[in-house]
């Protein structure tokens, strides 16, 4: 087999290899032998055809298949030999493809980088430390029971806060607009459901009352049709209720899992809770900062057939967690490149970052995670024995705990600034940059 490699760009080779005729031929018989054992020919007893009669019946298809099956196999050998990693699969062009003449191909592919992962030194990351204080705590509990909020029937003038059931017919130009009616419709007012100005227009209002309310949709409203358009409401209030928050007591307790424990009970497990939403958010942060330090610092070129891969799964993702008729190949691919590149990116980067360092997961952190995640629940071990029973969910941990080790490795040279904040500060999300 003869084979020559060239370099057309940093990361796509022109791979040529010559199959000879005789490799060919004898893939070619071993085919035609197989279908002599077992082909069945009016005149002929079974495994007795003539292979002059197997040859004209089957040479075409059984050259075809040796042709497909070689041409897969002296690839992979071709890949070995010249020690290549081919980073998605080859587009292939024959060159030669006659019978009696050696097979000549030409195959065309990306490969993975080959770079050293370095700079860990120049990598800034701010580390932040909280606590859970009372007054924290105290909040989360308010959290907590507006969540569970119920609301009573109020004989009196609406207020913010209030649910109000309503009845509504929207008009632009005169002309009702599709969508902009319902009957029966709950509203919270201040819950910024409705366009700017439709709630506050509510506010005072009795049961039974009727109001006409003169808006302008927003410029940047979801329906381009409406966007900046005047338009009118005529609301009905049906009723008023007025929120109710529930008590600090055991049937709210109960809800969350949590009896027989009383305040300070429940006041620990909520307390649990938060620390561990702040040592989750802190770690993520840290990690944030790494990671975007480390593509910073070592600038690589992705092959774009990992790029492509990425981006279909994403759009996979995104069909699945919003759901509707629309199939993943009907999405822009454009809405999805940046984010992928980047995850492909941080995956060579990590995973170099895995081989320089000679990194595995370590079993004793793997426990602790386990052990942390199933904490949250009433039989926590009975879930870290379904994970230890589950060894997809079980690499998922690895993988996230080799992660953590990666981190840990960069913050051992890199530049950490520890930083006192507020539990609040310390669990915000970070912003995404605006746009410019």
């Amino acid at each position: 087999m003869q084979v020559s490699v060239e370099n057309t760009s940093a990361l796509e080779r022109r791979m040529t290899i010559g199959v000879p005729a005789e490799r060919i031929e004898t893939e070619v018989s071993k085919r035609l032998q197989q279908a002599a054992r077992s082909a069945k020919i009016p005149g002929f007893r079974p495994g007795k055809v003539p292979m002059s009669v197997i040859r004209q019946r089957y040479e075409d298809g059984a050259r075809q298949e040796a042709l497909s099956d070689l041409i897969q196999a002296t690839f992979y050998e071709a890949v070995v030999e010249q020690k290549l990693n081919p980073a998605g699969a080859p587009a292939v062009e024959p060159k030669t493809f006659e019978k009696g003449k050696d097979l000549e191909y030409v195959a065309t592919f990306e490969v993975f980088p080959e770079f050293t992962v370095a700079g860990f030194e120049s990598i800034a990351v701010e580390r932040l430390s909280a606590d859970v204080a009372d007054a924290d705590l105290d909040k989360m509990l308010e959290i907590l029971r507006k969540q569970n909020v119920r609301f009573e029937a109020a004989d009196r003038a609406a207020q913010n806060e209030d649910q109000l059931n309503i009845d509504f017919v929207g008009k632009v130009d005169g002309e009702v607009f599709a969508g902009g009616s319902a009957t029966g419709t709950q509203l919270v007012l201040g819950s910024g459901r409705m366009i700017p100005g439709f709630e506050d227009g509510l506010v005072g209002a009795k049961a039974g009352e009727e109001r006409v309310l003169s808006l302008t949709f927003p410029e940047n409203y979801q329906n381009l049709e409406l966007a900046n358009k005047a338009a009118e409401f005529t609301v009905t209030v049906n009723t008023v209720s007025e929120p109710v928050l529930p008590e600090l007591n055991e049937a709210f307790f109960t809800q969350f899992g949590i009896k027989e424990t009383g305040i300070e009970g429940f006041r620990t497990e909520v307390r649990k809770n938060m620390e561990r939403e702040l040592r989750q958010a802190i770690k993520s942060k840290v990690k944030n900062q790494v990671m975007d330090g480390l593509l910073s610092t070592n600038p690589i070129e992705v092959p774009k057939a990992l790029i492509d891969n990425e981006v279909d799964r994403l759009r996979v993702q995104a069909v699945q967690q919003f759901g509707g008729n629309i199939k993943p190949d009907q999405l822009p691919a454009e809405l999805f490149t940046e984010q992928a590149k980047r995850r492909v990116e941080l995956g060579l980067i990590v995973a170099e970052v895995v081989k320089q360092f000679d990194l595995k997961p370590d079993d004793a952190r793997v426990r602790e995670m386990i052990q942390e995640m199933a904490s949250a629940y009433q039989e926590p071990e009975q879930v870290v024995s379904w994970y230890y029973k589950n060894d997809q969910q079980l690499n998922e941990v690895r993988s996230v705990v080799l992660e953590e080790q990666v981190v840990d490795t960069v913050l051992q040279k890199a530049s950490v600034t520890d930083k006192s904040v507020s539990y609040e500060e310390a669990v915000k999300p970070v912003e995404a940059p605006q746009a410019d």
